[in-house]
């Protein structure tokens, strides 16, 4: 053992943000080497072992923040409460942090963000410690595909700032996307940029095991969620004139650093490729669903988004799985697909999405809608990836008949991606982060 670390990771496993996926991947791999305990506020549900997980409550006020959310007065908390709901989880964190120092004394203090708040916690353990700081932000508080608008102008400078501050107090500092991490480094000075490193999201190989499809229909899969539903509903959004005024306040002050369109972190425009598709092969009707596993969102919003874009017939969308189940559903597919919303002006984007890395250590094809920048960027040399912009159907649909002809024809298309698995592992990732904490605890002490 090398010695003790103390993690700082208030969304942990079992969640299933890709945050909380990301630290217990990489901690269970760390734990071979170090000694690791962690704070979260994610409740237990089994054994941590190796790892020692401790859970600190938060004094989030959620009686009135319930109360604040019946009465729709959801821009109350955007305007009051920052950086994020999180920040009530800070100073219980702090005072359970500073008992754990003085009772094991570790090497270092490791923050994994989102949420951002966490990042706080870490900051002041390590000043009061005089501890290394490792922060893990994954993607930055300024990406704008992310964070692509702001309660206020007010609001963004404060991001900014903070995410600066986090950049100084830390010893080293993590991203998951190469554009992001090249925006932020911009802005600093030449020894605050030699502490930025990239460490990209995994997956485990042993995991993900290939195997025949689930059906001899045509299943197209999308695991996680999508945000776009409102959007697909809101032709249909009332005329009342007290409706419009809410609306019309809701989006008072609010600062937009970029437009994305919302309408492409749905299945709308695979939904209406397919359905071209089976009007050109009536003979495929019933054969070609597009199946979404993990919506979070309520179940009437989506079925009227559903209606109101029209395919419903083609599209099914079920309940969150846990993230072992991940993996089976999408080795038993016969097309992966993802999305990222479209940015309106066409920019290239710092975003990749964390289900990137899971699609590729399967051997299905993977349609990729996504905008130009970094997640266009590491896929566009990947065997067996198809790359269209997020809206636009019209590539869509070749790409479903090419593989829907071939599945039907008995010789269902795979590609061998062998050589991208040790790449792509969280042995791999875990080294990788393993460097960093090592290069920290040095900078921390020749400072």
């Amino acid at each position: 053992m090398n010695g003790r670390l103390l993690c700082v990771a208030q969304s942990f496993a079992p969640e299933t943000t890709p945050t909380a996926i990301r630290s217990s991947k990489l901690l269970a791999k760390l734990s071979a080497h170090w000694q690791i305990t962690v704070l979260t506020e994610a409740p237990r549900t089994g054994s941590d072992e190796p790892l020692q997980v401790q859970v600190v409550p938060s004094r989030r006020p959620r009686r009135a923040f319930s109360l604040l959310r019946k009465l729709r007065l959801n821009k109350l908390l955007e305007l009051l409460v920052w950086p994020d709901e999180s920040i009530f989880w800070v100073l219980p964190a702090l005072r359970a942090g500073r008992r754990l120092v003085r009772e094991q004394r570790p090497e270092a203090i490791v923050v994994f963000m989102m949420p951002y708040s966490a990042g706080l916690a870490g900051v002041l353990l390590a000043r009061r410690t005089g501890l290394p700081l490792i922060l893990n932000l994954d993607d930055s508080l300024t990406c704008t595909d992310m964070h692509p608008q702001f309660p206020s102008r007010l609001h963004y400078r404060l991001a900014k700032a903070l995410e600066d501050f986090y950049m100084r107090r830390a010893d080293a500092v993590v991203y998951v996307s190469q554009t992001n991490l090249d925006a932020v480094a911009a802005r600093q000075d030449e020894r605050t940029r030699e502490k930025m490193q990239l460490v990209r999201y995994g997956a485990d190989p042993a995991d993900f095991q290939q195997r025949p499809s689930r059906s001899e229909d045509f299943e197209i899969a999308y695991v996680g969620a999508m945000s776009g539903w409102w959007s697909l509903i809101g032709g249909q959004a009332s005329k009342h004139p007290l409706k419009r005024l809410y609306a019309a306040w809701t989006q008072l002050g609010r600062y937009e650093l970029m437009e994305l369109d919302p309408r492409t972190s749905s299945p709308a425009y695979a939904g209406r490729a397919i359905l071209e598709l089976l009007d050109e092969h009536p003979d495929w009707a019933g054969r070609v669903k597009l199946m979404l596993y993990g919506n979070p969102y309520d179940k009437a919003v989506v079925a009227r988004a559903l209606q109101s874009a029209g395919v419903q017939d083609v599209v099914t969308v079920l309940d969150p799985v846990p993230h072992a189940e991940v993996a089976r559903l999408i080795c038993g597919a016969d097309l992966l697909f993802i999305t990222l919303p479209r940015r309106v002006d066409g920019s290239a984007g710092g975003r990749i999405s964390a289900k990137t890395y899971e699609y590729l250590m399967t051997d299905r094809p993977i349609l990729a809608a996504v905008p130009r920048g970094e997640n266009w960027n590491y896929l566009q040399d990947k065997p067996g990836v198809w790359l269209v912009d997020p809206d636009d159907s019209a590539a869509m649909k070749p790409v479903i008949e090419e593989l829907v002809t071939a599945k039907l024809a008995g010789t269902p298309r795979v590609f061998d991606r062998e050589r991208l698995r040790e790449e792509l592992s969280y042995d791999t990732r875990a080294r990788e982060f393993e460097q960093v904490i090592r290069a920290g605890i040095a900078r921390h002490g020749s400072a």
